[in-house]
């Protein structure tokens, strides 16, 4: 079997006990030797300042490719390209640009009267300074706020014709899913890396939800077979299994790269890996 190449997300800490997860988790996982490793907003920019110092705290201490997720909410277009310019300057040109979701409880999303009224606009403006690698976020199952599937397809397109350069799916649950998505995507002419995004399942009830909230569909053998596990204590051991089970079938598919939601909680993500063929190559540099 193929190894391939991984990356990670991670979120940026909230409170001391945060900072501790994520320097943990990042320990765990840098030796597995990443291609980049991205840090999240939280909804409606929450956590604009924290992912701000986190990646650059990453970026100088840990030796990894850090790419800094950007989103439109809540920000004007001036504020964001700021917050833009400020990645460049200590050294983080890849960005994960996204449109981002709304702050809990108020409704759709709304564009600041004064800011990028979409993602393809914030990638435009981005690819316009010259400055940065711009990756995409992707929907292999139709996003909530999608007409339909063909919907996601041309808008992704639009996305990678602004100026990215690869896409990261959002999380799914059988390889089938990912691999209609990818010929569907070939069928509308998108050549760029479609990398799929892999969520190793630590708590069953809270990634249902997750999945719920982003449209991803849940097979009923999935629900049926946690249902059980649950009973028998034996959620973990199914989580492997099924995780690394989807990621080999997408391997003998011809995928090479996949990135890893890991919830700053790295170990099944890391015995995955394992499981995969990917060993400890690196060190983590010391803090300095």
């Amino acid at each position: 079997m193929t190894v391939p190449s991984i990356s990670f997300e991670f979120f940026p800490p909230q409170n001391l006990e945060g900072s501790f997860r994520l320097w943990d988790t990042v320990q765990t996982l840098a030796p597995l030797d990443p291609r980049f490793v991205s840090v999240t907003y939280g909804a409606g920019g929450t956590t604009r300042d924290l992912t701000r110092d986190a990646v650059a705290t990453l970026h100088k201490s840990s030796g990894l490719n850090v790419a800094a997720h950007l989103t439109c909410v809540n920000a004007t277009r001036a504020e964001t390209m700021a917050i833009a310019d400020g990645f460049a300057k200590a050294g983080v040109t890849d960005i994960v640009a996204l449109r981002g979701d709304p702050p809990k409880g108020s409704g759709a999303f709304a564009p600041h009267p004064e800011g990028f009224a979409n993602s393809i606009e914030l990638i435009s403006a981005l690819a316009e300074t010259g400055k940065f690698n711009i990756r995409v976020g992707a929907y292999p199952d139709k996003h909530p706020e999608a007409a339909d599937l063909a919907a996601d397809v041309n808008w992704l397109k639009a996305k990678l014709d602004a100026g990215a350069t690869e896409a990261l799916t959002q999380f799914f649950f059988e390889a089938e899913t990912f691999l209609r998505f990818r010929d569907a995507c070939a069928a509308a002419g998108i050549d760029a890396a479609l990398t799929p995004g892999i969520l190793p399942i630590e708590n069953w009830k809270g990634a249902r939800a997750f999945a719920n909230r982003c449209g991803a569909q849940i097979p009923a053998w999935v629900d049926d077979a946690f249902d059980k596990a649950l009973r028998d204590g034996r959620e973990d051991l199914l989580a492997t299994a099924l995780c690394t089970e989807l990621c080999s079938d997408l391997i003998d598919e011809g995928v090479d790269k996949l990135h890893f939601y890991t919830l700053n909680r790295p170990e099944l993500t890391r015995d995955v890996c394992h499981a995969l063929g990917v060993t400890p190559k690196v060190q983590l540099q010391n803090v300095a």
